[in-house]
């Protein structure tokens, strides 16, 4: 099953389903991360940094486009209820602006 590894989440080696978005693969593994929007790709606060395996994602939706173009959303960046992983292992961070307050991140 493809893994997601956010590496300054503590427990943050996540099995990622077929169908599933890497912030429903997140949630579904207790993880409590930020998103404003309720997963509609409507804001950019479930984003992800990513540091390796950005190619084994699904493509960037209308809305991340958006985003890059507008210049919130970086090019390694992707929107966690927007992606979703197809195979192998996707390496990431939280980046500091959406971290929550009562989650302790390592640096």
């Amino acid at each position: 099953m493809p893994t997601l590894l956010i590496e300054n989440l503590p427990g943050g080696t996540v099995s990622v389903a077929k169908d599933s978005t890497l912030l429903k693969a997140l949630q579904a593994s207790g993880h409590d991360w930020l998103h404003a929007c309720g997963g509609k790709g409507r804001c950019t606060t479930c984003r992800l940094e990513v540091i390796e395996g950005l190619a084994h994602l699904t493509p960037p939706t209308d809305a991340e486009l958006r985003y890059q173009a507008a210049g919130r959303l970086l090019a390694h960046e992707r929107l966690t209820c927007q992606t979703r992983l197809l195979e192998g292992t996707v390496r990431g961070r939280v980046p500091r602006a959406t971290q929550l307050p009562h989650v302790q991140y390592s640096s």
